[in-house]
C-alpha cells in the first residue's frame, strides 16, 4: 500500500479511479443534502468506475455502474417531478410491499449473478461481487424514490465494500467507501429530520 504515495503508482488506471473517487464523494455528500446536483455527479462517477472495475475483474460492480447511471437518470426525474408536475419529492418511508419485493429479488439476483460470473468470467470473488451489487441496486432504487431507509442499506453494503476493495488493491475506492459509512448515517439522520409526517392511506398508493 505504500506505493500509493509514489509517482509510479499514478498510472492512467489510478487517475481514472481518482476521478471516480472525487465525483463519487461529492455525489453522496450532495445526496445527503438532498441536492439535485447529486445526479450528474453520480453519472460522472459511474462512467469512470466502469473502467476501474473492469480492470479489477469486478464485473458485477462494472455492470452496477451502468445500472447506477440508469437509476440516477430515473431518480433525477423523480426528484424534480411528482405526478407529472414539477414539484420537489418529499422523503418518505419504504412501504412493506417494497421491502418484501427487495427481500425476494436481492437474494435471487445475488445467486443468479454470482453463479453466472463464477461459470463464465475470471472473477475471483463472484458471489461477494454479486451480493454487494444486489444490495447496492436496492439502495439506489430506494434513493431514487427518496425513501429514508436507502441510507440503512448503503450503511450495510459500504461496510462490506471496504474489505472487498482492499482485497482488490483499490485503495482509493476502499477509502471512499469507508468515508461513505459515516455519510450514510448522517444521510439517514438528516433525511429523517426532514421527513414530513405521512397521512394514513392505502399502502400502495404512494410508490
Amino acid at each position: 500500500m505504500m506505493d500509493f504515495f509514489t509517482l509510479e503508482y499514478w498510472d492512467l488506471g489510478k487517475i481514472t479511479e481518482l476521478v471516480g473517487f472525487v465525483s463519487g464523494l461529492l455525489c453522496v455528500w450532495l445526496a445527503v443534502k438532498q441536492n439535485i446536483w447529486t445526479f450528474p455527479l453520480a453519472l460522472i462517477s459511474a462512467a469512470f468506475y466502469v473502467v476501474v472495475f473492469r480492470d479489477a475483474l469486478l464485473f458485477a460492480d462494472m455492470g452496477l455502474q451502468v445500472m447506477f447511471a440508469l437509476l440516477n437518470v430515473y431518480g433525477w426525474y423523480l426528484w424534480l417531478y411528482k405526478g407529472g408536475e414539477r414539484a420537489e419529492r418529499p422523503v418518505t418511508k419504504t412501504h412493506t410491499w417494497q421491502w418484501v419485493l427487495l427481500l425476494v429479488l436481492v437474494p435471487c439476483f445475488t445467486y443468479g449473478l454470482g453463479r453466472y460470473l463464477d461459470l463464465t468470467t475470471p472473477a475471483d470473488v463472484p458471489y461477494w461481487d454479486a451480493a454487494t451489487t444486489g444490495v447496492s441496486l436496492a439502495a439506489q432504487w430506494l434513493m431514487s424514490r427518496k425513501k429514508l431507509e436507502n441510507w440503512l442499506l448503503w450503511l450495510v453494503v459500504d461496510i462490506v465494500y471496504v474489505p472487498l476493495y482492499l482485497y482488490k488493491e483499490l485503495y482509493l475506492t476502499a477509502i471512499l467507501y469507508a468515508v461513505f459509512i459515516p455519510l450514510a448515517w448522517i444521510g439517514y439522520r438528516d433525511w429523517k429530520k426532514a421527513m414530513q409526517p405521512q397521512k394514513p392511506a392505502f399502502e400502495g398508493a404512494q410508490v
